[in-house]
């Protein structure tokens, strides 16, 4: 079973990229999910699918956008997304969480413009929407590797900060924090990560990848750090078993990683609550 997805490199592609998304993702969702963010992935990953959605519409029209990996435009769409995110939780201070939906339903609504103005799905698209392990190059690969090396650095660098603006942050901006900074620099990394994550998962399904693995995670860990080891566990043990199990049988890889990452959660609900009693 293992031996197939090194005699092809789109399947070892996959599972190289796989392997780090499974870390990638569930590491940082960790900080979305306490900072009561999740629904935030799925307003990015939206808008994600507008950017991509946008390049394909102008590959259609201009020459100079052919052979351009609508992914970059889609990065470019969920970045723009998360800033604007940001700066709609400064105008609305008490009403923070209107900044999602306002992002999320903005999102879907250009994006449907540019889907029409294309003539409707074609396979790229579809193929964003619910991933494909096919379309993963080397190229796709490397440019993975960087980011992933970049998130996780200013993870690892800023992981105090974000930890005090996770659980006080009152407190973290009387003591000088630059939450402002720190706001954006977690948004834009939360819009890089969604961006890499879709190939394998798909955009639809990539928030699930995010929050999944950490819903799972709270009901073992003791601690905050061991959360990160809980969710990199299950995301990984997720991502993998869910690519084998989608070649083996032909299915859409994303959902299958996501069914599995639901069969993990209830899985732990159960044991964990039998734990309890």
């Amino acid at each position: 079973m293992i031996s197939v997805f090194f005699q092809f490199d789109f399947l070892r592609y996959a599972l190289f990229t796989g392997i780090i998304i499974g870390f990638l993702v569930p590491f940082l969702g960790v900080f979305l999910v306490v900072r009561r963010l999740s629904l935030m992935a799925d307003a990015l990953s939206h808008i994600t699918l507008t950017g991509i959605a946008f390049s394909l519409l102008l590959s259609k029209h201009t020459s100079l956008f052919v052979g351009v990996n609508p992914v970059y435009m889609g990065m470019a769409f969920s970045i723009t997304g998360s800033l604007l995110i940001e700066r709609l939780r400064v105008a609305y201070d008490y009403y923070k969480e209107l900044a999602i939906p306002i992002i999320l339903s903005a999102g879907i609504g250009t994006g449907v413009v540019f889907i029409s103005l294309a003539d409707g799905f074609n396979n790229d698209l579809f193929n964003y929407l619910f991933g494909s392990v096919v379309t993963l190059t080397q190229q796709d690969f490397y440019v993975v590797l960087i980011l992933t090396f970049i998130v996780t650095s200013c993870l690892i660098l800023f992981y105090k900060e974000f930890f005090f603006l996770s659980f006080d942050e009152e407190q973290a901006t009387i003591s000088g924090l630059p939450k402002r900074m720190l706001h954006i620099l977690f948004m834009v990394m939360v819009a890089v990560v969604i961006g890499i994550s879709m190939q394998i998962v798909g955009i639809l399904l990539v928030s699930a990848l995010m929050t999944l693995p950490v819903a799972a995670a709270m009901r073992c860990a003791k601690g905050f750090k061991q959360m990160f080891i809980y969710a990199v566990i299950f995301g990984e043990l997720s991502i993998i078993t869910g690519l084998f199990t989608a070649f083996h049988f032909d299915l859409a890889p994303g959902g299958t990683i996501v069914m599995i990452n639901v069969f993990i959660l209830a899985s732990v609900i159960v044991l964990t609550r039998k734990h309890v009693n």
